[in-house]
């Protein structure tokens, strides 16, 4: 894929990775849509070890708010990173950026928890350092609806694209031919979960 349509919102294959960030077992009775975003995520999570596009997980504070969830099959990620500073963006993940896809990183798709916090200031260091990053908003939430939708309204003003997970999986296969499009299938099949988006889609 040219430059020109990654500039133009397009995901290549191979300069793309995958950050989660923070999606743990603790967050899950306080927050909105968790187990709708939690479905979203596992797409991605699983698209990318099909696609092997490279999966960086952190995990805010791991001690006290548990360790990523169970449903989610994290054991093909590059590094799992326990962190306190709300971004994603500490000294070990900033080193992974530098190898991420043979050096040709370009692209990062960011979902997790929570959307106005560690979600927001990770894509804030990520446009700053000259990537262009995709927060999906299906796989995106924080503890209030407001917080969230307008954590969305700011990332898009500082030069984010405000994506889906299925938007996503679509732009990376490309084409039908695809030869991994059989084993993406049973993940796009079903539609994603209600996750409370219209209020924010509607504004568009």
């Amino acid at each position: 894929m040219s430059r020109s349509l990654i500039k133009y919102g397009q995901l290549a294959e191979k300069r793309t990775a995958f950050f989660l960030c923070d999606i743990q077992e603790k967050f899950r009775p306080a927050l909105s849509h968790f187990e709708q975003i939690l479905e979203a995520a596992k797409k991605l999570v699983q698209a990318s070890r099909i696609l092997n596009v490279p999966l960086v997980v952190t995990e805010q504070n791991p001690k006290g708010l548990g360790k990523t969830v169970a449903e989610l099959d994290i054991s093909h990620a590059r590094g799992v990173y326990p962190k306190t500073k709300f971004s994603m963006i500490v000294p070990e993940v900033a080193t992974e950026l530098g190898t991420l896809c043979d050096g040709k990183l370009e692209c990062v798709v960011l979902f997790g928890i929570e959307a106005h916090v560690c979600v927001e200031q990770t894509a804030a260091e990520l446009c700053y350092r000259g990537l262009q990053v995709h927060v999906v908003a299906d796989a995106c939430t924080s503890r209030s609806q407001e917080d969230r939708l307008l954590a969305f309204e700011r990332l898009r003003q500082i030069g984010c694209f405000v994506t889906t997970s299925e938007a996503v999986i679509f732009q990376l296969l490309g084409d039908k031919e695809h030869p991994n499009f059989a084993d993406i299938r049973p993940l796009i099949k079903t539609v994603s979960p209600y996750t409370g988006l219209a209020a924010y889609t509607s504004k568009i």
